[in-house]
């Protein structure tokens, strides 16, 4: 009988098949960058030299990761130990946000072996420098922070356990680069006032970049915790995932109150009500980044209802993929003079990369302690008996 539920445990689906079928697609558009060029792989020009590796797989990718830095304050220096049982999840789709990042950054820059010149040749009037620098440090603090996961997989009790007396000035060190960094991001366009449109223009971009990051950051986590209990069969936390809601609801308020307050001062609401396509691109965000998960997570009804809640969870993710699109895509198209549509291959990396990270995290939630042991086993006991015939044979 074990034999035949480690077979069906590690069958191979559907979503297995096509996790696989982008990682090759990967791997051999990964080639032709390397061997042709960025020209034979992207439709990026010296007029747009960033496009979806940087909106998407860069800006996204990191400010995703910021459920991350969140939690683990939460829990370790607000001292909200009801969270607990969400950090090592939290950990670890930040960690592998980063590590994904790193990734699709040495497939952009132009000389991808240089990338290690910003530990030797140090620039500190450059915002990209601090930014390299704390994605870096942020990484190695994640990768920490996680290890005692690994550690008490293979029984390093003892190393583990002096982790976790670091852990404090670790989420302290966490909380200081990630806050940084993530403002940073915004403090790049900065040095473009004359080329990003002012619908997204502000001095407070590095802010908004910042809050922005904390809402959506939270909700990745809702929306984490949703596919993982989907993949393994665990129910949704409503106790420890509905009370994040409220900080979602008060961070994106705050965030489209400033954001409008800007619009009207720089007169660019002009834009919204001739309904351009900058107005445009910038109602969708709005609508479905700031006020749908506004007005849904406001109401407790929905708010503790598993349904209500991921809905809003995903609108804000979705919302914050389209405000850093905007940022990076079409707040610059005009100034380009030019529309900039990613080819296949760029948009099939990007895939990739998402879809990789998702099998990774499974992996690991298979083979390492991520989420609380004890619920798990209750959750399993509860468990029906495995059937005898593979699932595809007897559905």
């Amino acid at each position: 009988m074990d034999q035949r539920i480690k077979s069906d445990r590690y069958r191979v689906g559907f979503w297995s098949i096509l996790c696989a079928i982008f990682t090759l697609a990967f791997l051999i558009i990964t080639y032709l960058r390397f061997t042709r060029g960025l020209g034979a792989v992207t439709n990026l020009s010296d007029r747009f030299p960033w496009g979806l590796w940087i909106g998407f797989d860069l800006l996204c990718g990191v400010g995703l990761a910021a459920g991350a830095f969140t939690v683990t304050a939460c829990v370790h220096l607000f001292n909200l130990k009801k969270f607990e049982p969400i950090v090592r999840p939290t950990i670890l789709t930040g960690f592998l946000g980063y590590v994904f990042v790193v990734i699709a950054l040495l497939l952009d820059l132009g000389q991808p072996w240089r990338i290690w010149h910003a530990i030797i040749y140090w620039n500190p009037h450059s915002v990209m420098f601090e930014v390299a620098w704390c994605v870096m440090l942020y990484t190695s603090v994640l990768a920490l922070e996680f290890s005692p996961a690994v550690l008490e997989r293979f029984g390093f009790h003892k190393i583990s356990h002096l982790i976790h007396k670091l852990i404090t000035p670790l989420v302290i060190i966490g909380v200081m680069l990630s806050t940084l960094h993530q403002s940073s991001l915004g403090s790049l366009y900065l040095i473009v006032p004359s080329k990003l449109h002012p619908l997204w223009y502000s001095q407070l971009l590095p802010l908004f970049f910042f809050t922005s990051a904390i809402g959506a950051g939270l909700g990745m986590v809702i929306l984490e915790s949703f596919l993982s209990g989907r993949a393994f069969g665990r129910h949704l936390e409503m106790d420890l995932l509905a009370p994040l809601g409220r900080p979602i609801v008060a961070v994106l308020g705050i965030y489209g109150l400033m954001r409008m307050q800007v619009i009207v001062r720089n007169g660019s609401y002009h834009d919204i009500l001739n309904f351009t396509y900058e107005g445009r691109m910038f109602l969708l965000e709005f609508t479905i980044g700031v006020l749908a998960p506004v007005i849904l997570l406001a109401i407790r009804k929905v708010r503790e209802n598993p349904t209500g809640l991921v809905l809003g969870a995903f609108l804000a993710v979705m919302g914050f993929v389209v405000n850093r699109l905007n940022v990076s895509v079409t707040g610059m198209e005009r100034a380009a003079g030019g529309h900039y549509v990613p080819s296949v291959m760029e948009v099939t990396v990007s895939v990739a990369l998402v879809g990789i990270a998702m099998a990774v995290f499974a992996l690991a939630t298979r083979f390492l302690p991520i989420f609380p042991e004890s619920k798990f086993t209750a959750r399993k006991a509860k468990m029906p008996a495995p059937r005898l015939i593979p699932a595809e044979e007897g559905e």
